[in-house]
């Protein structure tokens, strides 16, 4: 087919890319672009030279932003674009979107490569009229890929902030530092476009904006509090928010019906961030616990006396992914103190699941000289099956569990009936039905706010590592949805404001339980046991050597232990 040479855009498609944006829309057969996407379109074209643009989640960026790119080509062949993306993939689907307007739209087909002397890859292209250079007229390439070795024009980065590249501190950092190379890859004069929707509260864009970037943002709704926002609020947006409050900013693409139904889905917080586009929520006043309170030390079924904990860089872990906040890391002990003894005890809480994608979660904490030390946490999908309740039973036998606490949800206690036949074959032991009538995020907030200050709360760093691994069939939203220290570092005392709490909710009814406890002070507790060893030693001088090693072998306090009783308290050891 022969092509047609290239001629400049007729008026008004050369000075206005609203209008080239609608024939795009039509030649892929879409409805006229709404009021909302010609206003992003507007922004793309006369915005700053470093901007942001943030828009809800289905408004159709990516679509736009290749729009934008093939139009810049048409009134301009020399220029150089490079696209970049979370992941390589994504970036190349993007170029080969643009690759196939090209062949496909008769106003495009002048920018063609030519197959024989161009580059015409659809990773990596030229469009025709471009002179020979190194750098193609569009290359894509994933943000953590090499983006050196190329000169730009534009870099337009389409949705770099997702949750494979931002769902940890580490990452963010990560994610930041690589966006700062951009300006190593620009040429004078050049142009860098985000695009995107927020991820976390902490979102990268919100960095950005402090380091000059332009940001204008476009939520789902009209805010009931514009104020919010502060200047990066469309104006069309902001002008009919005193009268749409809580509105559907774009009704053409979604209504009131369907981003309440999104809402449910997607849950408050993330529907908050992804489609009312506000990371206000950043303010860690609103989340008030830290896994830097946290104490990570593996232990079994003893521990020491008296653990210390300290906020200072040289005892920070590195190599344990936080999904917290920034600054948000987990410690090992500053040191550790006396020798290590048996818990005083270990409960289990079991959280049933509900419906629909509930888990069956549990949690085993174990308590000494009124520290806790959370042994075991887990989740079973499969609802009250034989293999979830034989796994409870079994985790209870791992962990030498002394009393099953089971959330009594609906007052039936149909699980305890379930799990006692299991428990019975594997470890018996005592089962209490619990219940309360508490809010459940401020129950919980409650229970593990004060321990955590404290620094009283031990984790297994198994428990860490088990927690950040998720489910193969799982998408990396999903499994932090499900996460416990994601759930941890999440949670407010709003109502529903975690997609899931199911193992947080565990953990927090065995630390409720162990609660009475923090009362013991370590260094009381300690001081008592070496009053009870000097009454031992005492004891073995007056003469009494016998009785002070039964006492000491059996753990029995000597005032309980007469002389004439030591054999009879052997044998019931023994058993």
């Amino acid at each position: 087919m022969k092509k047609t040479a290239w001629q400049p855009l007729p008026e008004p498609f050369n000075e206005d890319f609203r209008y080239f944006l609608v024939v795009v829309w039509r030649h892929l057969q879409l409805p006229d672009p709404t009021p909302v996407q010609l206003d992003i379109a507007e922004y793309m074209q006369d915005g700053p030279s470093r901007r942001i643009v943030e828009a809800f989640r289905g408004v159709g960026k990516s679509w736009m932003a290749a729009a934008y790119t093939l139009w810049l080509l048409r009134n301009d062949p020399q220029k150089k674009i490079m696209v970049v993306s979370a992941s390589k993939v994504r970036a190349d689907d993007f170029a080969q979107f643009c690759l196939r307007l090209i062949r496909e739209m008769p106003l495009l087909q002048c920018l063609d490569p030519d197959r024989d002397d161009q580059r015409s890859a659809s990773n990596r292209f030229d469009v025709r009229p471009a002179i020979p250079d190194q750098s193609p007229s569009v290359k894509s390439v994933g943000v953590f890929g090499q983006l050196t070795g190329s000169r730009a024009d534009l870099i337009l980065a389409d949705d770099t902030e997702v949750p494979n590249t931002s769902w940890t501190v580490s990452m963010r950092e990560k994610l930041i530092a690589c966006v700062g190379e951009f300006n190593a890859i620009l040429k004078p004069g050049g142009e860098i476009m985000m695009l995107g929707t927020p991820q976390t509260e902490e979102s990268i864009y919100n960095k950005l904006r402090m380091r000059g970037y332009d940001c204008r943002i476009w939520p789902a709704r009209y805010p009931k509090n514009p104020a919010k926002y502060g200047d990066c609020l469309a104006p069309m947006i902001l002008e009919a928010c005193k009268d749409s409050a809580n509105q559907p900013t774009d009704p053409g693409r979604f209504s009131d019906l369907d981003l309440l139904e999104r809402e449910a889905s997607y849950g408050r917080s993330q529907f908050t961030l992804q489609f009312q586009l506000d990371t206000s929520l950043s303010d860690l006043m609103r989340f008030p616990l830290r896994v830097q309170d946290l104490v990570v030390l593996e232990v079994d079924d003893h521990a020491p006396e008296k653990v210390v904990w300290s906020s200072g860089a040289e005892y920070r872990i590195t190599d344990l992914p936080s999904v917290g906040f920034s600054g948000d890391y987990y410690h090992r002990p500053a040191f550790i103190h006396g020798e290590w003894l048996e818990l005083d005890g270990c409960v289990m809480f079991v959280d049933p699941s509900g419906k629909g994608s509930d888990e069956t979660a549990y949690a085993i904490v174990g308590q000494l000289n009124g520290n806790l030390y959370v042994l075991e946490v887990g989740a079973y999908a499969e609802g009250y099956t034989d293999v979830v309740l034989e796994g409870l039973a079994k985790a209870a036998k791992r962990r030498n569990v002394n009393l099953i606490l089971l959330e009594d949800q609906f007052g039936q206690g149909m699980l305890q009936s379930l799990l006692q036949p299991f428990l019975r074959e594997h470890h018996p032991c005592t089962i209490e039905p619990v219940r309360s009538n508490v809010q459940k995020e401020r129950r919980i907030i409650n229970a593990l706010e004060p321990v955590m200050n404290q620094h009283r709360l031990v984790i297994n760093r198994s428990v860490i590592e088990q927690d950040s691994r998720g489910r193969d069939d799982e998408s990396v939203e999903t499994s932090l949805a499900y996460q416990l220290f994601h759930q941890l570092t999440h949670i407010t005392v709003e109502p529903k404001c975690l997609q899931h709490d199911d193992r947080l909710d565990a953990l927090a009814g065995a630390i409720q339980y162990w609660n009475e406890s923090l009362a013991i002070d370590e260094d009381r507790a300690i001081k008592e046991r070496q009053a009870e060893l000097w009454d031992l030693e005492l004891e073995a001088y007056m003469g009494n050597l016998e009785g002070a090693l039964d006492a000491k072998v059996l753990g029995i306090p000597l005032d309980q232990l007469g002389r004439s009783d030591a054999e009879e308290w052997i044998q019931l050891a023994g058993r």
